[in-house]
This record gives structure tokens, sequence and C-alpha cells, in this order.
């Protein structure tokens, strides 16, 4: 009997995965309760558990004083030195009380007491040991299916793999053995749950750490991951060393380490991509096989990006049902929107005509500076912002009446009135200006035939031969003197 119940403490310790201080300390409290049970008193009982003898020994504390007025809990000093001879009032004694007249029903309790706080500390126990380990990829084995979830073993404890956690493309049964992630452990009334995924991402990364020997060692490091599961998923990887292509060692020779990947997770297919810190190349690698045209950042502060593509490439760019931008933007933090480029070029000729439509406000004549200064407060720039304004909405302009109102609209319809009277003319000739001149200031003086002279007085006049020759010359001077004579 010396050492059986310690051996059997300590062999229930290994078992459960618990501390044997916290079983040994689990006996004393259930002979505690037992002794209690059975005495039926309102004394101090404490228990002690004697290693070397196997036995709980329970004692009950009593006060050392001169006037006992509570027998229960105290003793006066004359019965206190026949037990300790040594203690003196306000002292402590222990008397020994016999636990091998406890009954059937006393020894039920203490066994239920130690089983409710072996089980205390066992359920401490497994949600201390797994909340440390959330994140950890684990080999588990299928035990049952309730309802949409699947329980599994994880060797001291089960864990549950619920049904949205489990890829589109797998399906198990009992004995099947697989790989899942740590997700979470949940405190719950029948003890903690372990909950395991197959869908997380790292369990992506993790598959990988195991396979990739560069990544295991830190030569290549796996910085963003995205999941479909089931169906595609893609990776974002990075080398410390410059002679190391890191998408090169994730694929392996002739594609066999990301192969294995691939048959761990039933068929899902894996995109290897460079990563970047230029967020526009990062965009454009995460969205292979797609080739991209070009990349610009609308947003910064959003993380908001445009990316343009060739029209042949738009359908591989989005994916299937949008998965490919959808990974993309995962893998990312991106906000990305893709277009084609004939769908970009049609958007900058719509913008360029908008913008050749919008007159500014200020052109419109008729209306003072308060009143164009109240339009433009309400957010009205231009005479077609304005035409398009019901008189209704004009009127509850802060500071425009209907007075007001009809004013300006009797201004806008001048102005489109005006504008579609304007004829289209020409820019006038210098001959014709001053033919015009001319009428202005003598009109019954000029007639159709003296504008026509005018214009035919601005042309060259062809070069007279005759007065090319000098002796022809000389000739008409001579007639012209002697006419000059007779009119004298």
């Amino acid at each position: 009997m010396t050492n059986i119940l310690y051996q059997q403490i300590d062999q229930l310790s290994k078992e459960k995965g618990i501390n044997p201080e916290i079983v040994v300390s689990a006996v004393e409290d259930a002979v505690l309760v037992a002794n209690r049970k059975f005495y039926k008193s309102n004394e101090d009982l404490r228990s002690t558990f004697n290693k070397e003898s196997g036995q709980v020994e329970v004692y009950a504390i009593k006060k050392v004083v001169e006037n006992v007025t509570n027998p229960s809990r105290e003793i006066s000093l004359e019965s206190a030195q026949k037990i300790d001879a040594n203690v003196e009032v306000n002292g402590e004694v222990k008397i020994q009380k016999a636990t091998d007249v406890l009954g059937r029903i006393a020894a039920q309790t203490a066994k239920q007491v130690i089983l409710q706080k072996v089980r205390e500390a066992e359920r401490d126990s497994i949600f201390a040991e797994y909340s440390q380990r959330v994140g950890e990829v684990v080999t588990c084995m299928v035990k049952r299916a309730e309802g949409g979830d699947i329980i599994v073993d994880l060797g001291t404890t089960e864990g549950r793999l619920p049904k949205r956690e489990q890829s589109r493309l797998e399906s198990f049964t009992t004995g099947d053995r697989t790989r899942v992630v740590i997700s979470k452990v949940e405190k719950t009334t029948k003890g903690p749950q372990v909950i395991v995924s197959r869908t997380d991402p790292a369990l992506l990364i993790k598959l990988f750490e195991m396979e990739v020997p560069e990544i295991y060692d830190g030569t290549v490091v796996i910085r963003e991951a995205a999941r479909d599961t089931g169906e595609r998923a893609k990776i974002a990887v990075l080398s410390k060393d410059k002679d190391v292509d890191p998408v090169g060692a994730c694929v392996g020779m002739k594609g066999s380490r990301v192969q294995a990947i691939i048959r761990e997770l039933h068929g899902e297919k894996i995109d290897i991509i460079a990563y970047s810190e230029d967020p526009v190349a990062f965009v454009t690698n995460a969205l292979s096989p797609a080739k991209i045209g070009r990349a610009s950042i609308l947003d910064i502060m959003e993380k908001h990006m445009e990316v343009i593509v060739e029209s042949d490439q738009l359908s591989l760019a989005i994916g299937k049902k949008g998965q490919n931008v959808r990974l993309a933007a995962k893998l990312t933090g991106w906000k990305i929107d893709i277009k084609s480029d004939e769908e970009k070029r049609a958007e900058i000729e719509d913008q360029m005509a908008q913008m050749a439509a919008k007159t500014p406000l200020a052109e419109l004549p008729g209306l003072s500076e308060g009143i164009l200064q109240k339009l433009s407060n309400s957010g009205i720039s231009t005479i077609e912002e304005l035409a398009d304004t019901p008189i209704a909405e004009l009127t509850n302009i802060k500071g425009v009446g209907p007075k007001s109102a009809e004013k300006i609209i009797a201004s806008v319809k001048d102005y489109y009135l005006k504008l579609s009277e304007a004829p289209i003319t020409e820019e006038p000739s210098p001959v014709l200006e001053g033919v015009a001149e001319k009428a202005a200031q003598e009109p019954a003086m000029v007639s159709a035939e003296e504008g026509e002279a005018a214009v035919k007085a601005e042309k060259p006049a062809a070069p007279d031969e005759s007065l090319e020759d000098p002796a022809i010359q000389a000739e008409s001077d001579h007639e012209m003197k002697n006419e000059e004579k007779r009119e004298e």
C-alpha cells in the first residue's frame, strides 16, 4: 500500500495529460467532502495526501482558547496540551479524523468529486495546449460525421471540421487520414472545442513550407496567399537570395513540388507569382496568366487601381465568374477595375464630349453676380445643367424666388434662341469692307455697278505689251501733250 495509490494517480495524470499534483488535490478534496458529509459537523476540516503511506489523512483544526464558546472550532488549553504539549493559547492543534468509517455513499461522493476535478483539469490542459497551436498543420484521422460536420481524432482530443471549412471537391469516410490546420479553440459547456479547417490559406502556406526546402530555411518567403477553395489558389513569393528564383523553387523540377501540394488539395489549381513592393507590378503579376497592357492607381488611400487589357485578354484577366480578378484582389489587397482598351477609349471620348458640351454659367447674359453665385453654390455650374433644372427646384434655392426663377428661365431661353438664330458667316474681304463703308457714308451715290467696278479695280491689270516699246511710249506721251494744249 506504500505507493499504490500514488502510482495510480501518476498513471492517470499521464493518460489525461495533466499535472499529477492536480489529481492529488482532487483526491484530497474528494476525501474532505466525504468526511464532511459523514460527520455532518461544523468543524474546520483539512486533508493531506501522504505519499509514503498512500493514505489521505483528514484533520480537524481547532484554536486553543482559555474559555471555549464554540466546541466544534475551539479547544481549551488543557485539552490541547494533551495532544501537543508545546501548544499555547491562540495556537492551533490538529485532531486526526478516522477515514476508515466512511460508508458507501461517502465513497461514491468522493469518486464523483475526483472525476469532476480531473475532467476540469483535463479541459483546461487541452485548451491551454491547443490555444498555442492555432495556425499549426496537423495530421488527423476521420472518426465520424455529425450532420455536415466531420469529427476528427487529433490524438489527445477530438476536433471538429465544419462544413463551411471543407472543400467542395473533397469527401471523407471513417478512417481516412488528412491534414488540417487548427483555426481556433472555443470554450463550451462540454469542454474546449477545437475547430480545424481545410479552406484556410494557412494550410496552403504550411504545405509549401513542408514541400519546399527554400521556404523552410527562409531563403524564399511566402508574402501572401489567397484561395478559392477547391478551384484555384494564388501565392506571392519573394526570394532573399538574388541567385534563387522564388517561383522556380516552388514549382520544382518538372513541377514535382507543386504537384504534390495539388494532390494533397485534391486537384486545386495553384498560381505562383513573384511578389513586388511596387503595387502596380504586384497587381500585374497577380492577374497572371492574363497579359496586362497598363495599370494605373486611381486612389492610393483607398487602394483602388485600374487595369487596361487588350480585348482578347479581358475574359482571361477576369476569369471564370470573376475568379481570377477576385483572387488577385485578395492577394494584393487592392480593389481592381479591369477594362478593355476599347472600353477605355470609348470612356475617354465620352468624357471629352461631355466636357466640350458644357458651357460655364458665367457666359449666360442677363443675370446678376448675386444670382450666378447662388446658382453656383447650389451645385449648378453650367448653362446645360441650368437648362435641365425645373423651375420648382430653382425656387428651392436659398435667395431665389419665383420672379428670379422666371427671369433665369427667360435668360436661358434667350441664350438658346440667339444660339439657334446666329448666322454662319465667313470673314469679309477688305474690298467689300471698303464698299460697305462707302455705302454707309453715301448710300445714294453708290450703286451695284460701282461696287463691281471697285472689285475689278482691286484686281491687278494685265500687263500692256505696247508700253514695253519705247517708241510707242514716246508717241503716246506726245499725243497727250497736244490734247492738253487744244483744251487750253
